[in-house]
């Protein structure tokens, strides 16, 4: 089970900020991770998958990478750690 307490505000806004840097393609082959299927983060008006951002945040506060199937995406797993850490998360917008 991962632990999100390592993990704060300033850490998810650097992975956004990686995710802008790299686009999208650079950012999943750097980070080991895909598109979202259901959620995106909103920032600045602008959609990001939820659990690429939070995974990579992770990675940015411990040093250590999480795969796709280390934890849940859904409104129970990464939904819900984004929206407590005061993000908005919200269904994705082709679905």
């Amino acid at each position: 089970m991962v632990v999100w307490s390592s993990v704060s505000d300033d850490h998810v806004v650097r992975a956004v900020e990686e995710y802008d840097r790299l686009g999208p393609d650079g950012f999943f082959a750097a980070h080991g991770f895909g598109p979202s299927r259901s959620y995106e983060l909103v920032k600045g008006g602008k959609r990001y998958p939820h659990k690429a951002i939070l995974g990579t945040a992770y990675e940015f506060a411990t040093g250590k990478r999480l795969s796709p199937s280390d934890f849940e995406g859904g409104k129970s797993g990464a939904v819900r750690v984004l929206e407590k850490m005061g993000f908005d998360v919200q269904a994705k917008a082709d679905r």
